[in-house]
C-alpha cells in the first residue's frame, strides 16, 4: 500500500479530525486543580508553578491569582521569608534567569544575566539574597551545578563556597546549608539505585564540617530545614515519601507514607511544610505531624486548552494496515484513523480528543479496528467498527498497566499484547476475559517481547530473554497453555515470522550478540552487532526450503483461480527442532530489525 503521493489530504483531514481540540470542561475547572508543582510557603501564603506560569493563594486554599503570564516557562517559585515577594526562574529573554515579583503582583524584575541556567533554590534568612544554583563555571559538555547568591536588589553573584551543588536551602541562622550534591539524568526513575544517588550533605559553612543522612543507597532529594531538622524525600520505602532527619540527636523519621504516588517537591517556612503529591499540594504542619490537602483552584484563559486546528502527520506513532492494503490504521497524537490507500475519506474511529487511543490493529475480517483507550482512567480494549460506523465494544483488562503490540489471531478470537510489565497477555474476545501467557523476565530498555500468531492461531512465537540476557525464540501453545523454547540459546534470536504455509519460522540470530548482552556497558559501543536470517524447518517430515532445485515438467491438476484455501493446521515437532534451523545463504549480515 502506498499513501497518497501528496501529503495534504491526509494532513487536512487528520487536522480537521482533530477540530475539537482539547476542549475546556467548564465543571472541570471550577473544582480542584490539579498538576499543580514546586510549592513554597510563607506565613500567608502558598506559590506554586502551573502551566508553565506562577501562582499565589491563600495558606487556606481557594481561587489562586497568576502572577505571571508568560508563554514560555516560569518555575521554582520561592516565597521570601517575610511572605513579600516570590522570587523565580523564568525564560523572559529567552534564557533560564532569576527574577523577582511581589506576591501582589507587578512587573518581574530580572536579577541574573548569564547564559547558564540559573534555577532559583531558596533565599538568605535575612531575606536579602536569592540563592539558586546555575553550571555556569562548567566547561563540560553536561553543566555541573554550583551554588550562588545574587542581592534581590540586584548587583553581582557571589559563589557558595561548595564544588558542586544541586538542591538545597540554608538553615534558619543562615549557618549551614543541606544540599544534593548530584544532578540525575532520569528524575522520575523509581527505585534507582545507582551511582547517581548520594545522601543529603549538611555542611557547616565556618568549619566545613560535613555531616549527612543516613544512606542506603536510595534517591533523596529536595532538603528543606524544619528548626534542626532536615526534611527531605526519599524513595528507601519504594515510593518517594517525606522523611526527617535531626541533626541533634540524629533521629531518622518517615513522615509521609504514601503508597501510589511519589511526592515530588518539597518547601518549608518555620514548622509548615509543603509538598506535591498526586497532582495535589499538601500542606504538613511539623509540630504535629498531621497534614492535608490544600483545595487550590486555578482558572485563566489557557490557550492550550481552547480548542484548536491540530496538523497531526508528523505525530504518527504507529501503522496497522489491513488486510487488503486497502486502508491503514494509523494512531496520531491520541487518536486512531483510517487512512485511505487512494480514494476515500479519513475517519477518526475514536474522536476523544480528552484521551489516548493508541495501537491499532485489524480484525482478520476487515470489519473492525481494534485499539486501546483510556478514556475510562485505566487503558481498556476497544473494538470499533472500521467505517467508523455501530457502537464500539469496550474490554476491560485485568491490571492496570500500559499496552504495546497488540497482535489479532487469525481466526478473530483472540488478540495478544505486552504491557508494561513485559508481559504478554491473551483476551478472548467472545468472553472478554484476559490471561497471562508468557513474561520477560528481565528489562533491556526495549520491548522485543512481540507476539505474532501462527497462520492457524494456535501458537504464539516471540523472543524472550534468558539468565545470559540473549533472547531465544519461544512458542507458546494456546491450547495447551504451555511455552517451549525452540532456539538454543547460543545466538541472540529476534524478530519471529511465520510462514504463511505454517510450515517454516523465520527470525534473525546475532552469533557476535555477546557485549550487547548489557544495557548500560560502554565496551560494547565499539563491537557492531550483525545478525543473519534463519528458518526453522517445524515438522520433522517436512523436507528443508532451502535444498537445491531443479525446473522440470510434470503433471499437474490446475485450481481454479478463485477457490479458498484455508489454513492448514500449523504441526510443530519439537523433538529435535533445534537440529532443522538452518541459516538462509545469500543474506549479508547486518544490524536488521523488522
Amino acid at each position: 500500500m502506498s499513501l497518497p503521493s501528496s501529503s495534504e489530504p491526509l494532513r487536512v483531514a487528520m487536522a480537521l479530525a482533530l477540530a475539537a481540540g482539547t476542549a475546556v470542561n467548564v465543571a472541570a475547572a471550577q473544582s480542584t486543580t490539579r498538576l499543580l508543582r514546586t510549592p513554597s510557603v510563607s506565613g500567608r501564603h502558598i506559590a506554586f508553578a502551573y502551566a508553565n506560569n506562577v501562582w499565589v493563594v491563600e495558606r487556606a486554599g481557594g481561587s489562586a491569582r497568576r502572577l505571571t503570564s508568560f508563554q514560555g516557562q516560569t518555575q521554582n517559585p520561592k516565597l521570601s521569608p517575610d511572605g513579600s515577594l516570590v522570587a523565580f526562574s523564568a525564560e523572559y529573554a529567552g534564557n533560564t534567569d532569576v527574577y523577582v515579583v511581589p506576591v501582589e503582583g507587578g512587573q518581574p524584575k530580572r536579577l541574573t544575566w548569564h547564559p547558564g541556567a540559573d534555577l532559583v533554590q531558596g533565599w538568605t534568612p535575612d531575606g536579602k539574597h536569592i540563592l539558586f544554583s546555575s553550571p555556569r563555571a562548567t566547561w563540560a559538555p553536561t553543566g555541573v551545578p554550583r551554588f550562588y547568591t545574587v542581592p534581590v536588589t540586584g548587583g553581582v553573584e557571589s559563589a557558595l563556597p561548595l564544588p558542586r551543588a544541586n538542591q538545597g536551602k540554608l538553615s534558619p541562622d543562615g549557618s549551614k546549608i543541606a544540599y544534593r550534591m548530584p544532578t540525575s539524568w532520569d528524575e522520575e526513575r523509581r527505585n534507582y539505585r545507582g551511582g547517581q544517588n548520594k545522601p543529603i550533605w549538611i555542611v557547616d559553612l565556618k568549619s566545613f564540617a560535613l555531616d549527612s543522612t543516613p544512606f542506603t543507597g536510595t534517591k533523596e532529594m529536595d532538603p528543606v530545614w524544619v528548626g534542626d531538622a532536615v526534611y527531605f524525600l526519599s524513595d528507601r520505602d519504594g515510593v518517594s515519601n517525606v522523611w526527617a532527619f535531626d541533626t541533634k540527636t540524629r533521629a531518622l523519621r518517615q513522615i509521609t507514607t504514601f503508597a501510589d504516588f511519589d511526592v515530588k517537591s518539597l518547601d518549608a517556612s518555620g514548622s509548615t511544610v509543603v509538598f506535591e503529591q498526586a497532582g495535589y499540594i499538601h500542606e504538613l504542619d511539623a509540630r504535629s505531624g498531621t497534614s492535608k490537602v490544600v483545595n487550590i483552584t486555578a482558572a485563566g484563559d489557557f490557550p492550550w486548552m481552547m480548542p484548536a486546528w491540530k496538523d497531526v502527520t508528523a505525530r504518527v506513532a504507529n501503522i496497522a494496515l489491513s488486510a487488503t492494503g486497502k486502508r491503514a490504521a494509523v494512531e496520531a497524537r491520541g487518536e486512531v484513523f483510517t487512512v485511505p490507500a487512494e480514494k476515500g475519506d479519513v475517519r477518526n474511529l475514536g474522536n476523544s480528543s480528552g484521551s489516548a487511543e493508541i495501537a491499532p490493529v485489524w480484525s482478520p475480517d476487515g470489519k473492525s479496528v481494534a485499539y486501546f483507550s483510556d478514556a475510562s482512567g485505566e487503558y481498556q480494549l476497544i473494538i470499533a467498527p472500521q467505517d467508523g460506523l455501530g457502537a464500539k465494544r469496550a474490554i476491560a483488562l485485568p491490571e492496570p498497566s500500559r499496552p504495546y503490540s497488540p497482535s489479532w489471531s487469525p481466526n478473530g478470537r483472540t488478540i495478544a499484547f505486552q504491557d508494561t510489565h513485559f508481559r504478554i497477555w491473551l483476551v478472548d474476545l467472545a468472553s472478554g476475559r484476559a490471561k497471562v501467557a508468557d513474561n520477560d523476565p528481565y528489562f533491556m530498555a526495549d520491548r522485543s517481547i512481540v507476539p505474532v500468531w501462527s497462520p492457524d492461531s494456535r501458537y504464539l512465537a516471540y523472543p524472550k530473554r534468558l539468565k545470559s540476557l540473549m533472547r531465544a525464540i519461544y512458542v507458546y501453545d494456546v491450547e495447551a497453555g504451555a511455552a517451549r523454547q525452540i532456539t538454543d540459546g547460543m545466538a541472540d534470536a529476534t524478530s519471529p515470522a511465520w510462514d504463511a504455509s505454517g510450515k517454516y519460522l523465520w527470525f534473525f540470530a546475532s552469533t557476535n550478540f555477546a557485549l550487547n548482552s548489557s544495557l548500560l556497558d560502554m565496551t560494547k559501543y565499539d563491537r557492531p552487532e550483525t545478525k543473519a536470517l534463519y528458518l526453522a524447518v517445524l515438522a520433522k517430515n517436512e523436507p528443508s526450503p532451502l535444498l537445491p532445485e531443479s525446473d522440470e515438467e510434470a503433471a499437474r491438476a490446475v485450481a481454479p483461480r478463485d477457490s479458498a484455501v484455508a489454513a492448514a493446521p500449523a504441526r510443530i515437532d519439537f523433538d529435535g527442532l533445534q537440529q532443522r534451523i538452518v541459516v538462509v545463504p545469500g543474506i549479508v549480515e547486518r544490524d536488521y530489525t523488522a
